[in-house]
């Protein structure tokens, strides 16, 4: 497992989420209500839509396109049209650097 370097703590409000493009990949990163960090699949299951654009709120987020629902700690789908879950990724938050195992 490698880890890479995706932001820094301060790149990521409360209850918000940034892009990480990696390796030729798309991936999203959470900072939770509690300033926990988790790190999913970029993009939407139902269609490829980046998740880093839509409305966090809690420990979800909303596809800012359709409105499908995904809980951003475990990648499962919660509202439809999601319907596959998100792969989710081992996050480290180190000196305020964040960390994503991929």
């Amino acid at each position: 497992m490698t880890w890479i370097t995706a932001a820094t703590l301060d790149d990521i409000e409360q209850e918000g989420a940034i892009r990480f493009d990696h390796a030729g990949r798309t991936y999203a990163i959470f900072r939770a209500p509690d300033d926990s960090v988790y790190c999913t699949a970029g993009l939407c299951t139902h269609e490829a839509i980046h998740l880093a654009d839509g409305l966090v709120m809690d420990y979800e987020v909303e596809c800012p396109k359709h409105s499908g629902a995904f809980d951003y700690r475990t990648g499962e789908a919660l509202r439809l049209p999601a319907c596959a879950n998100l792969k989710t990724y081992p996050v480290q938050v180190v000196n305020g650097e964040i960390r994503v195992a991929l």
